[in-house]
């Protein structure tokens, strides 16, 4: 009997182990078809064991030849996309693979290739199982592909509209507004340094999402609804929860965004059996939220079949009026409809509640983040603030932001140094560091870079480097750097860069075989006509072609508006507290202020190097660069130091 155990633990190791060397051998043999350097690891950087166990096996496999593991050391690492970029496409080439027994990962930060790759969509799709946990509240337009994904694309799509955007822009002016009113304080005179801008500009973000998403408002401390408002707004817009709730609608939302990777990656079984203030609160703003949602939709719905129409951006609402219309309830024709009528492809209920929550958890937490590390740049590089205060000055002037036009200002605004400072903030610290695609399982994909095909295997995985490809000296004006050492400042945060309208050396190419077919959504380029464009795929925080961001000129609208409110009448100054007490920098030279102020720089950009990314990008934990909100000519620092 145990001769018998025995031998069946020896067969079955020994099958476990061909499996290994087998799977192995035949991807690298792959490998070398492709032409790409390939470097040899025991366990995928994609595999969720192996991410786990990280701490584990990396030491043990640095215990082989130092030549096995040398030139890939940081990619062993999490967070080795941002935290190495571009410079280990440099050491090793612009685009190579990493090879384990069960997959093979090709990453690229090469532009040419990244274009083909976001151009055909069904050739390189997107591994859906990678987003899976997005779609605990409904399958959305993130977590499908295929025909599904189609029809998701297509229905969620119509709410992006420019008539939609000028709205956004109308909205991120008022809530803008109401975030500066907090910055200054009771007294209204500012000057006071603030530790939560990350929680601050995720607060404004969520007010505005709240309107797009569900044409709520949301109002800030101290804030009343005049006489007369829509009792709904009253209900959900307050910090009052409403009756069979416990939380108001905006603290479910911002806290189950706080507590979202918990909330995704752990049962909820276990969360509400755990001994933690943080598992129940999570638990408690997650069944607030869904509660909410389920509330919001059957008032839209009620909506739609009363045939009234709310004024405003509504997402969860247009996706409503998409899927019932006046003819269809619960999937079923309803008296009078025709048989083709009743048979339109339609959302269901979970997918409703789905996309809108991802659209709000994309729409959020995005946008939150670049405002957060744009203030934080603006602040540490007072040379740009000031020149980006000029350009405002010139296009809206004096002029009070309530009153400022869509038509006549976004375009300037876009095109001028607001535009290019939001457009550096994603170049340096995009949402998504890398884009995940896989290459179509059902044949070799071929693709080419400086005029050489390279096969892709069938069912590997692509990992487009996007914080990479966007450090890269090919495809951006530089200079030599004046804050490091460096031969470039393209690490360096220079939105003046942006200025330069010469049109790139490397002249984008048709893609053959590139995706023609209309999914809806924005076509238009990400960056204006009156700034740099460099070569298709070296610039993509939004990513690009089919599967390209659905919000993302929504997004570009929001972040412009609220950064020309703020420094119309306001300048963002880092906070020097740490160092020196107010009194104490009254009473300095120019040259001392000018060297405290150099170490408060040197501090900011090295935190913001801390970055991190879980489902986006962005300072995890305790980490923060304090601030300040000033008037215009009461600046202690950025009206003067470089």
């Amino acid at each position: 009997m145990a001769f018998t155990i025995l031998l069946l633990v020896g067969a079955t190791v020994s099958y476990f182990l061909f499996n290994i060397v087998s799977g192995l051998r035949a991807n690298i043999a792959a490998a070398k078809q492709s032409g790409f350097p390939y470097y040899i690891v025991p366990i995928s950087p994609w595999n969720q064991i192996g991410q786990l166990t990280n701490a584990v096996w990396v030491p043990l496999f640095k215990l082989l030849p130092r030549k096995c593991w040398q030139d890939i050391e940081p990619i062993l690492n999490p967070n080795w996309q941002y935290r190495d970029n571009h410079k280990i496409f440099a050491a090793i080439g612009d685009t190579f693979m990493i090879i384990s027994p069960g997959r093979i990962i090709c990453y690229t930060e090469n532009a040419e290739a990244i274009h083909q790759i976001t151009s055909k969509r069904e050739a390189f799709s997107k591994p859906t199982e990678v987003y899976a946990i997005l779609g605990q509240y409904g399958q959305n337009v993130l977590t499908l592909e295929g025909a599904s994904w189609r029809m998701h694309r297509k229905i969620t799509s119509a709410s992006f509209n420019e008539k939609n955007a000028a709205m956004v822009f109308t909205e991120s002016i008022n809530q803008t507004q109401g975030l500066i009113n907090m910055w200054l304080g009771a007294d209204g005179l500012g000057n006071k340094t603030f530790k939560s801008t990350e929680r601050d500009t995720a607060s404004l973000t969520l007010k505005i999402i709240a309107n797009i998403g569900f044409g709520l408002k949301i109002l800030w401390p101290g804030q009343k609804f005049p006489p007369g408002t829509d009792p709904r707004l009253a209900k959900y817009g307050t910090q009052d929860p409403p009756k069979g709730f416990s939380m108001s609608f905006g603290d479910a939302l911002a806290q189950t965004l706080d507590y979202l990777i918990l909330l995704l990656i752990t049962p909820k079984w276990i969360l509400r059996i755990i001994p933690s203030k943080k598992a129940n609160k999570a638990v408690e703003a997650e069944s607030n939220l869904v509660r909410y949602f389920n509330e919001f939709l059957r008032e839209k719905i009620e909506d739609v079949q009363k045939e009234s129409n709310t004024e405003g951006l509504d997402i969860m609402g247009s996706l409503v009026r998409s899927s019932y219309g006046n003819k269809v309830t619960n999937g079923s024709a309803t008296k009078g409809s025709s048989k083709k009528e009743s048979q339109t492809a339609h959302l269901s209920d979970s997918d409703i509640i789905g996309n809108a929550f991802i659209n709000i958890v994309a729409g959020h937490e995005t946008t939150a983040n670049i405002l957060h590390f744009a203030l934080i740049e603006l602040a540490t590089n007072p040379g740009s603030q000031r020149r980006l205060q000029r350009d405002v000055d010139n296009i809206v002037g004096d002029k009070d932001p309530n009153e400022w036009d869509y038509e006549s200002s976004i375009s300037s605004l876009q095109g001028s140094m607001v535009g290019a400072a939001i457009n550096e903030t994603l170049r340096l610290v995009p949402p998504v560091v890398d884009i995940p695609k896989r290459v179509s399982p059902a044949q070799d994909q071929l693709i080419t870079i400086d005029g050489v095909q390279h096969l892709l295997p069938r069912n590997s995985v692509i990992g487009m480097a996007v914080v990479a490809s966007q450090r890269s000296p090919r495809y951006w004006p530089t200079k030599p750097s004046k804050v490091s050492d460096a031969e470039t400042d393209v690490d360096d945060f220079v939105p003046e860069r942006w200025l330069h309208t010469e049109a790139t050396k490397n002249e984008t190419t048709a893609v053959e075989d590139a995706d023609t077919e209309d999914f809806g959504g924005y076509a238009g380029s990400d960056t204006s006509a009156q700034l740099y464009r460099p070569e298709r795929g070296a610039f993509i925080p939004f990513s690009d072609g089919a599967r390209a961001c659905l919000g993302r000129r929504i997004a570009i609208v929001e972040l412009v508006s609220v950064l020309a409110v703020i420094f119309q009448n306001y300048s963002i100054e880092l906070a020097v507290d740490e160092w020196a007490s107010d009194d104490k920098v009254a009473g300095m030279s120019e040259d001392e202020k000018a060297g405290l102020y150099k170490t408060a720089q040197k501090k900011s950009r090295e935190t913001v190097k801390e970055a991190t990314s879980l489902l986006t990008l962005k300072l995890h934990g305790d980490r923060h660069v304090p601030l300040r909100l000033v008037r215009r000519g009461d600046e202690r620092f950025v009206n003067w130091i470089e």
